[in-house]
């Protein structure tokens, strides 16, 4: 496996990475202040709407700085009443809930179930438990519950709010810029913009708009009539995003040329040349480059320092769609994966991904400072972006975005980074490494198991020959009946319950399956019987 010196080594994966038990009772008190601050008070005329502070007194009563040691928990339930306390009461009304949800008809409901009854013998079955939450959970690129991060999304649910304006999320508009540019200091850069965006897709067509507007701002007024034909580069690996973009902003599917890439999956920098100069040879104009930093599939990196060359030579707009890979940045031991980002003009990065912060939460990062962000997006609605305020209307962030209302989607991150720090963060990162280490060493060793390739991340690509297809290598019919391995095993075990894992064709190759570790609740235990059960299901294909 390629990895960085140390990273992974000597990580403990024979317990939880996380204190479940003090997670619960975090959250059964943050319960009560959200009852007591965000409903109760939130319903009651004898409070104010809101407590203002002017925005430099906000910054110091809510202590904003992102540290790289983690905070106590009575720090944070006072963190979390400060939030409540100092940001606008829009009237949420209280939500009634009883203690045990009640089952469909004729479905047990969850207290009924009993180890005996179910399929492995240690938990309910999958209509009861199969959430990302779960530790045998593997299907996507997000899972497992952190409970810091909930607390943050109770937070944000409960306020209820838009943070457009200073006026009417104080707390929240200043979380968010802080929160941004903390991460773009990991990305390399000291000054800068962003938003926070619906997603990473979105993030990645909010680069593509602004390219666009950076090169030729009367496109913003005048469309795409006086432009020329437009190209956008991306490699073949690149996410269907940068397709859907182009269809979406009126460049064209067809105007998206992409670049071959090796047999790692990482975009080769002398066909993205090639690709420049045949777009150019025929009367297009090169315009945006997407370079991946963790391909969805095969988790590939793509050389972001030759693409960057590139890009310099030709005057275009270098965005890096770091969505699933950009956490690596905040290990030591791992942020040369994304060597070069710095020189990117955009940035996408997913925290609600690897991060565990849940969904969503996506950031658009943008190395400009002159305003191009609300050059490109902002129309000054009187209503909301009044000039004339009494306060610093810098702060009014929203026109920056194309959204009107939009989530706070940076306040989980900021709780959930007061809560660990940046240190336990990258340790968060760290041990989805060494977990997939581990499991690619048992993958090496047992009979039946055989690696698409070697990981360079902590995707894990990997097919189950069945008994009655070892040996048939060499058949015409071999690769056709591997292909139909992964979709029954996943049928009986989504069926049965046990786990959830994807699967998919890459190009010429047959389905594999795609094992993803980002839950710090996995344990050796689990990835162990992760194995033992697609044995087991593909025992008899």
């Amino acid at each position: 496996m390629a990895e960085p010196s140390g990273a992974g080594d000597s990580i403990p994966l024979d317990g939880p990475g996380l204190d479940m038990a003090a997670g619960e009772e975090f959250l059964q008190e943050v319960f009560r202040i959200l009852l007591e601050e965000g409903v109760r008070k939130s319903t009651d005329v004898t409070q104010k709407v809101c407590d203002w502070k002017e925005p430099q007194e906000l910054r110091e009563l809510l202590d904003l700085e992102l540290r790289s040691d983690g905070e106590g928990r009575e720090r944070l339930l006072q963190r979390c009443r400060d939030v409540l306390r100092f940001s606008v009461r829009t009237g949420a009304l209280p939500v009634h809930t009883s203690a045990h949800r009640s089952a469909a008809p004729g479905q047990p409901s969850a207290s009924q179930f009993s180890p005996a009854q179910t399929p492995c013998g240690t938990a309910p079955p999958a209509s009861a438990r199969l959430f990302p939450g779960h530790p045998r959970f593997f299907n996507q690129l997000f899972s497992g519950l952190d409970h810091h991060a909930l607390a943050g999304r109770f937070l944000t649910e409960t306020l209820n709010t838009s943070p457009y304006t200073y006026e009417v999320a104080p707390v929240l508009v200043l979380m968010e810029e802080q929160v941004l540019a903390t991460l773009r200091e990991l990305v390399g850069w000291s000054s800068g913009d962003g938003i926070f965006a619906p997603g990473g897709s979105i993030s990645n067509m909010l680069a593509m708009n602004v390219a666009r507007f950076w090169r030729f701002p009367e496109s913003r007024s005048r469309g795409n009539w006086d432009l020329p034909r437009l190209g956008l580069f991306a490699s073949q690996e690149s996410h269907y995003s940068i397709l859907k973009g182009a269809a979406l902003l009126g460049i064209g599917t067809d105007n998206v040329h992409l670049v071959r890439t090796d047999e790692r999956g990482k975009m080769i920098p002398e066909e993205l040349e090639k690709e420049i100069q045949r777009v150019k040879a025929e009367g297009s104009e090169p315009l945006f480059v997407c370079a991946t930093s963790g391909t969805t599939v095969l988790g590939a990196f793509d050389p972001l320092d030759a693409i960057a060359d590139i890009c310099a030579r030709h005057g275009l707009w270098l965005h890096v769609d770091a969505a699933w890979g950009g956490s690596a940045l905040l290990s030591p031991r791992l942020r040369h994966l994304l060597a070069g980002i710095h020189r990117a003009d955009s940035v996408t990065w997913n925290p609600h991904k690897l991060l565990m912060v849940g969904l969503q939460c996506s950031a658009f990062l943008l190395r400009d400072s002159s305003g191009l962000l609300q050059r490109c997006h902002g129309v000054g609605a009187s209503y909301l972006f009044q000039r004339d305020k009494f306060y610093d209307v810098s702060l009014d962030t929203g026109d920056k975005s194309p959204q009107c209302g939009r989530r706070a989607d940076g306040l989980k991150l900021w709780i959930l980074w007061k809560a660990v720090g940046t240190k336990g963060l990258a340790q968060r990162v760290e041990r989805a490494f060494g977990a997939t280490r581990y499991l690619l060493e048992q993958v090496k060793r047992r009979e039946g198991f055989q690696l698409v390739m070697e990981p360079e991340f902590i995707n894990l690509c990997f097919w189950f020959i069945p008994p009655s297809l070892r040996g048939q290598e060499s058949s015409p019919e071999f690769w056709d009946k591997l292909g139909k391995v992964a979709p029954a095993i996943k049928e009986k075990m989504i069926r049965r319950g046990s786990m959830m894992v994807g699967y998919q064709p890459h190009g010429s190759q047959v389905n594999f399956f795609r094992q993803i570790i980002t839950n710090p609740a996995v344990t050796r235990q689990d990835l162990d019987f992760f194995l033992d059960e697609i044995q087991e299901l593909g025992w008899d294909l």
